[in-house]
């Protein structure tokens, strides 16, 4: 017998230099698969990350539970909350391309003073990522490893990557599961089986096989 649908409602987190417009993609498909999706927006440069997970924790205490799904560092952010609220009502937490373990780009870029505003006042935690994950909510890594993205320009990848973060970069100690699908770092977004491997694991905490990744992300 197969294991019952408990869909809960889905908060999207996008990353550095988006909104929460930039997600729609993603929440269309997630729509689709049988979800309630809602964003949560940031100034990820201008407010940074510390006020960002101040703002999500404030966002989520009240309300009831959800799970999360964050692009690049949209999980960061997901995850840090959880880390510092571990009362938060979350199950389950999807991260997409999210350098967990910390950015090579991320960290060269702040070397250059010129480049390194780019990084606003996130650059800290894109640099230096998560602790290993020991928290009560399940995570799940989506990874690209299409290697086109300007992160190319300005780090050397030892091993694949989505362009902008290596695989191992987001390999984070603690994680309940971890895929691997054929997009670079902003492809996720549109990317169609990384949208079906979101909606794996929302439903029952793991990731499968293609196939079968497309076959939850049709059920109604």
């Amino acid at each position: 017998m197969s294991e019952a649908f408990d869909p809960r409602p889905v908060l999207l987190v996008h990353g550095l230099w988006n909104a929460k417009l930039w997600l729609t993609p993603l929440a269309w498909r997630l729509r689709r698969a049988g979800f309630e999706v809602g964003g949560f927006g940031y100034p990820s440069i201008v407010g940074g990350a510390e006020a960002a997970v101040e703002a999500l924790v404030d966002h989520l205490r009240p309300g009831p539970e959800l799970d999360l799904v964050g692009h690049s560092l949209g999980g960061l952010i997901a995850l840090e909350a959880l880390r510092r609220a571990p009362d938060l009502p979350v199950r389950r937490v999807v991260c997409l391309g999210s350098p967990l373990c910390g950015s090579a780009v991320a960290r060269n870029l702040g070397r250059h003073w010129p480049v390194a505003w780019a990084l606003g006042r996130s650059r800290g935690l894109l640099e230096s990522g998560c602790p290993p994950w020991q928290g009560r909510a399940q995570v799940g890594v989506v990874a690209g490893n299409v290697a086109h993205g300007v992160g190319r320009l300005v780090a050397r990848f030892d091993g694949p990557s989505d362009g902008t973060v290596a695989v191992a970069e987001t390999r984070l100690p603690g994680l309940a599961d971890h895929c691997l699908v054929a997009a670079s770092h902003t492809g996720l977004v549109f990317s169609r089986p990384a949208a079906g491997q979101a909606a794996a694991f929302l439903r029952h905490g793991r990731f499968g096989p293609s196939p079968r990744a497309d076959a939850l992300y049709n059920r109604a």
